[in-house]
């Protein structure tokens, strides 16, 4: 079921693009919001409301056909090849197939240990130990679910399995995929996982999985009807006994919104919740984010860990920018430099509530008991 939060996060990550002058990025998002506040519409029961939900739908589908005309007069080689690939065959694969070799390991990654543990198991240690994961039939490759509350580090997870296992990572968006202008969306799916195929190692890691297979039941795209299937059928063909057997990571905020056929044995075997920081996460995250910078001696990180409590990770990072821009401005403004003070980081904390609701927590950990929300 489209949501107003997916729809508004879609429909920023177009206009975003769009800003920047990437109308390639730009149309597949402006698209899926398109497609998602005409969802959005048919639940209305206002009439006057779903009349300006579906103008609204219809002002971001012009938007996103404007983009091409828009990529043809940037003057960008690059931008003119790739609509002309559009309107020819689809979209070149080295276009929009992103490919990366990670520097991120798990000692990077503050904390959540018992998240680390399970990861090892079932993605890490039957590659480190092909013999023994072959006598006692343990699988290697497939796939796995990470989901959990916004900036918990999922996508740090997924680099770092990349790099424990020097496999190269494709990280792709479901909007690169699924755009109707973009070539057909099923043709891009095989592209994705032949070009996976052809490494020795490879991980396909897609964040806000839920965009590319929701529940196909709530969602009226045509597209979506024929690509959930595909998805479902290059999943099942992993080779799951060959050296060149390869992953799939989906990552999302939204697990109850995923199409529950992802859920069963060969696609996404595995689901990992990756919860808030705990405590000992927390210290460590205040370490990386404050540790660094010109600190008071009645800094307290332990003081803070107990003042954070239902931060996320990007909760603590930005209270640690933010607590920096204290003295950075009075600086600015003629006073003499001094250190970040307990007071600063304090004040910040007072002024910046916790990204993530307890209710919504109380949803995940449900979803993380029995898959339902």
């Amino acid at each position: 079921m489209a949501t107003f939060a997916t729809f508004k996060r879609l429909k920023d990550k177009g206009v975003a693009a769009l800003k920047e002058g990437d109308y390639v990025a730009a149309k597949p998002y402006l698209i899926q919001a398109a497609e998602c506040m005409i969802e959005l519409a048919e639940e209305t029961k206002d009439p006057q409301q779903r009349e300006e939900q579906e103008g609204y739908a219809k002002e971001l589908i012009d938007l996103a056909k404007d983009c091409d005309r828009r990529a043809k007069h940037s003057g960008g080689t690059r931008a003119r090849d790739r609509v002309r690939d559009d309107e020819d065959s689809g979209a070149r694969a080295e276009d929009w197939i992103v490919r990366e070799k990670p520097d991120i390991r798990f000692d990077d990654i503050a904390g959540l240990d018992d998240v680390k543990e399970e990861i090892y198991l079932k993605m890490i240690y039957p590659f480190q130990h092909p013999e023994l994961a072959e006598r006692y039939g343990v699988s290697t490759g497939g796939g796995m679910l990470l989901f959990g509350p916004p900036g918990t580090g999922k996508t740090m997870f997924a680099k770092a399995i990349a790099c424990e296992l020097e496999a190269t990572m494709f990280v792709i968006s479901p909007a690169q995929l699924m755009s109707k202008w973009v070539g057909e969306a099923e043709q891009n799916v095989r592209k994705l996982f032949d070009a996976a195929k052809a490494e020795a190692k490879a991980i396909i890691f897609m964040d806000e999985v839920e965009a590319l297979v929701p529940r196909r039941r709530s969602s009226q795209s045509s597209v979506m009807t024929r690509v959930v299937p595909q998805i479902l059928q290059e999943l099942e063909g992993f080779d799951r006994k060959s050296d060149r057997a390869l992953m799939f990571l989906g990552a999302t905020n939204e697990p109850w919104s995923l199409d529950p056929a992802m859920m069963r044995p060969g696609r996404l075997d595995a689901k990992i919740y990756v919860p808030l920081p705990d405590a000992e996460a927390r210290f460590r995250l205040f370490e990386i984010y404050l540790g660094k910078r010109p600190l008071d001696a009645d800094v307290d990180f332990s003081q803070l860990v107990q003042r954070t409590e239902g931060y996320s990770g990007a909760d603590i990072k930005a209270i640690a920018e933010r607590s920096a821009t204290r003295p950075f401005l009075e600086s600015v403004g003629g006073a003499t430099p001094r250190n970040i003070q307990m007071a600063d980081v304090v004040a910040v904390i007072e002024e910046v509530l916790p990204s993530v609701s307890a209710k919504d927590v109380v949803k995940y950990e449900s979803w993380a008991g029995d898959g339902s929300d």
